[in-house]
């Protein structure tokens, strides 16, 4: 009988009641995040293939990937594309904020129509895209054609760098919202009374978006831009949906071109190596993460 009383006073003490509570979040998150990551570390240095377990080669997938053209291209394209995202983004998402923060008629309704392009499902935004960029019945290039602004209907998808550029402006229609309300959420929390005293001492709306609103975003500033990074370098769907890596491999990306190379084109080595390679990247984006939430 004494055991049992010896266990509950150990379960009162902070530390060991914490470690307990967190067990199950720990164990689930071992076995759908760690389990997989460290098979793909382990798939990528083998030879491994659709039906063959393959043999240990060491780095030698990464190798080969690092001497592939179409990897280089790969990788160049993951950082343009999460690089320019996060800059229309954060821009256009803090301009919304700014503007929905204003008290006018319809406002509530108007914070709430905003999370649409982040709220509806990727592929049912991708294929409307697909519809408003088709070669032929673009109604963009209908509505620019009416404006005279063009002669003829412009195929977005069909050129290198129309279809780069309209997946990042994709890409930048739907995390708008993720930034938006963010910001939102931290201009919200801002005190009145600094613009006040601001006001008194005769500061500019832009002096006191400089000194005052830009200083106190900075730090939710620093998660939203590293979670949409991560979100963003690892982004499949939106780009598999519209060009599934082409016109020939100018739009391919980290996730596109391991899908393709592990499940269609069976060389589950190689693919994991490719999957592997922007882990570098994410890490980094986590530790900015971590220390910006602890500083806060």
């Amino acid at each position: 009988m004494t055991g049992r009383p010896q266990i509950l006073a150990r379960l009162d003490s902070p530390r060991v009641l914490g470690y307990v509570l967190i067990a199950p979040a720990a164990v689930l998150l071992l076995g759908l995040l760690a389990y997989p990551l460290v098979l793909g570390v382990w798939l990528s240095m083998t030879s491994a293939s659709l039906g063959n377990a393959g043999e240990f080669v060491g780095l030698k997938n990464y190798a080969t990937i690092l001497d592939d053209p179409i990897f280089r291209g790969a990788a160049a394209f993951s950082v343009l594309y999460t690089v320019c995202a996060e800059i229309g983004k954060l821009t256009l998402g803090l301009a919304l904020a700014l503007i929905l923060n204003q008290r006018f008629r319809g406002y509530r309704a108007a914070r709430s129509l905003m999370l649409l392009p982040w709220v509806a499902p990727t592929v049912l935004s991708a294929l409307a895209w697909l519809w408003l960029l088709d070669p032929q019945f673009s109604a963009l290039s209908w509505l620019l054609i009416k404006l005279h602004l063009i002669e003829t209907n412009i195929d977005f998808l069909g050129h290198a760098w129309p279809a780069r550029f309209s997946l990042i402006v994709v890409n930048i229609w739907r995390g708008l919202p993720y930034f938006a309300i963010g910001y939102l959420a931290g201009l919200q929390g801002i005190s009145k009374d600094l613009y006040e005293a601001a006001a008194i001492d005769g500061a500019t709306g832009w002096q006191a978006f400089r000194r005052i609103t830009w200083p106190l975003l900075a730090p939710i500033t620093t998660i939203l831009v590293a979670f949409s990074s991560i979100f963003t370098l690892t982004d499949f769907q939106l780009i598999w949906t519209m060009t599934r890596g082409g016109p020939t491999d100018s739009t391919q990306v980290f996730t596109t071109l391991a899908y393709q190379r592990a499940i269609t084109g069976g060389q589950l080595g190689e693919g994991a190596a490719i999957a592997v390679a922007p882990i570098v990247f994410m890490v980094v984006l986590a530790v900015i993460v971590v220390r910006s939430v602890r500083e806060r």
